[in-house]
């Protein structure tokens, strides 16, 4: 199983660094940051953005896999989003990922002054982005009218330094969501309950992870797709709880999610207050004991 964890942009660079290059020194095989232009639990506090800070991020580290988890259609447009995820692959020599989401209603939606989406647009609006961004990535010049998105004539170079393109991780709960996921991911993403931010127990969660991974199974079927292809990454410390009480439940729990199916596990770095509230020291310690020389 890859190991990874999530680092909220919230703090000055000299502090911000500090956590990246412990992340890459740690042995995790990918660090992300969330995408957003406010969050929920930070709208009166300090927020920085993704792309600028996953640059700095890449400048100062060299092995470690970097990304978004993730981004969403509610400000992020294709043509301009291809653009940066490719410079940020250069600056990373290879090493990135995007991860996209249909996108939660709040301040992402309203800010800009956009109207709020019905679920089934909002999903309509994802599809047309991931297929456009998929294009956009992979050929020499894009030419695309839908409903949500236009390009005309868009070059993106130069490429991404992994050939057909840079992976795109998708997060799906749902069965359309699935065949999305199972059309163009290179992994799939859950967090467990779809928008649902009260914690239950690993264990607890682990039946409905069971069959989100036969609803995915199924949807690889359906195109044609072999499911051992596409990497199954788990975001813990959400819905997911329970997971960095201490080193011996991230040990317990990392064992079941992998006896479940997924290849990749992503905790959040451990905060002192709410949201994600925890002891740095488990990462640390679990990373030691589990990570360190593999």
């Amino acid at each position: 199983m890859r190991h990874g964890v999530l680092i909220l942009p919230e703090h000055r660079w000299p502090r911000a660094r500090e956590r990246w290059t412990l992340a890459e020194q740690l042995g995790y095989a990918h660090a992300w940051t969330y995408d957003h232009l406010m969050w929920r639990w930070f709208s009166e506090k300090p927020w920085f953005s993704a792309v600028p800070t996953l640059a700095a991020a890449a400048a100062v580290t060299d092995r470690i896999g970097l990304g978004t988890l993730v981004a969403s259609p509610h400000f992020r447009h294709p043509v301009s989003f291809a653009k940066e995820l490719v410079s940020l692959d250069d600056i990373a020599q290879g090493r990135m990922v995007c991860g996209v989401g249909a996108g939660a209603p709040g301040f992402d939606e309203s800010i800009q002054g956009g109207p709020a989406l019905a679920p089934r647009a909002r999903m309509d609006r994802f599809d047309e982005f991931v297929g456009l961004l998929d294009r956009l990535l992979r050929e020499p010049r894009t030419t695309y009218t839908g409903r949500w998105y236009s390009a005309r004539d868009a070059v993106v170079l130069p490429k991404s330094r992994v050939a057909p393109r840079l992976p795109l991780a998708v997060a799906a709960a749902g069965p359309r969501g699935m065949a999305l996921a199972a059309r163009h991911a290179d992994i799939w993403v859950t967090s467990g309950p779809p928008n649902v931010f009260v914690q239950n127990r690993f264990d607890q969660v682990a039946p409905l992870l069971k069959e989100q991974l036969a609803t995915l199974d199924e949807a690889c079927a359906a195109q044609g797709r072999d499911p051992a292809g596409l990497r199954r990454l788990l975001l813990t410390d959400g819905a997911v709880g329970g997971v960095l009480d201490s080193v011996g439940s991230y040990r317990d729990a990392a064992g079941l999610f992998a006896d479940l199916g997924f290849t990749d596990l992503v905790v959040h770095w451990p905060r002192p207050d709410s949201p994600f509230e925890g002891d740095e020291r488990v990462l640390v310690d679990f990373a030691t004991a589990y990570l360190q020389g593999e």
